[in-house]
């Protein structure tokens, strides 16, 4: 089955496999775990079908593409709740927190500062994740995790930015649950309830180490498409 032929069938299908890994894992008296569907560089005509068949969340990479394609959208559907799942400049805070329900990447004092003063001044209910970067990888995004704790602490004390969880992408060759795990021990530190992890190849691993919102891309609407900001 392909997301073209039935995405009603296909969405039914991930949630129960969604909920069947957290009834068999510790978290299984816990809220059910959300699915963000990853609909970067996938048009409107890709997205809208799996809109009507009832699903309410979505991520995407880049706030000018997202500009580009979800007002329309939105307007139709409200109830959409859209994540920013890739890297934010400062000089597009402002843009994003137009479109975006909520900011995955904060991962820099200058940007936390940023979004904060934006958040606060126009009574924003913008909610926002720290990333970090689990594998100290130095081409990806993110705090390192020995300064994690003081970071979230400055975002939420200093700042007032409305964190309610963390975001991490483990490195592609080494084993994502010690990421994971990694992440959920900072979680629990700083009593943050949200945890973003787990893509189309590991969110079951991801379900099993406490994971709140798992992010399918390919899963989902197959390869990416070639969508063209117009």
């Amino acid at each position: 089955m392909t997301f073209t032929e039935n995405p009603r069938e296909l969405l039914q299908k991930l949630n129960e496999e969604i909920i069947n890994i957290q009834s068999a894992s510790y978290r299984s008296n816990s809220d059910p775990v959300r699915l963000t569907a990853v609909s970067k560089t996938h048009g409107p005509e890709i997205i809208e079908p799996l809109i009507r068949a009832g699903h309410t969340i979505f991520g995407e990479n880049r706030v000018q593409e997202a500009h580009a394609k979800w007002p329309e959208l939105r307007a139709r559907y409200p109830e959409i709740e859209l994540h920013l799942i890739g890297p934010l400049q400062r000089n597009k805070v402002s843009l994003a927190l137009k479109v975006f329900d909520v900011i995955e990447t904060i991962d820099r004092l200058s940007l936390a500062t940023t979004v904060a003063k934006h958040i606060n001044k126009e009574k924003l209910k913008t909610k926002c994740f720290i990333q970090v970067n689990t594998g100290e990888e130095p081409q990806k995004s993110g705090v390192a995790p020995k300064d994690a704790d003081a970071f979230i602490s400055q975002c939420i004390l200093d700042l007032g930015l409305p964190v309610v969880g963390l975001m991490c992408i483990p490195p592609s060759n080494e084993e994502a649950s010690l990421h994971f795990a990694l992440l959920r021990q900072i979680a629990d530190r700083n009593n943050l309830k949200e945890l973003s992890m787990g893509m189309s190849a590991d969110y079951s691993i991801a379900i099993n180490f406490g994971a709140t919102y798992v992010r399918i891309g390919s899963g989902i609407f197959g390869p990416r498409s070639d969508y063209h900001i117009t």
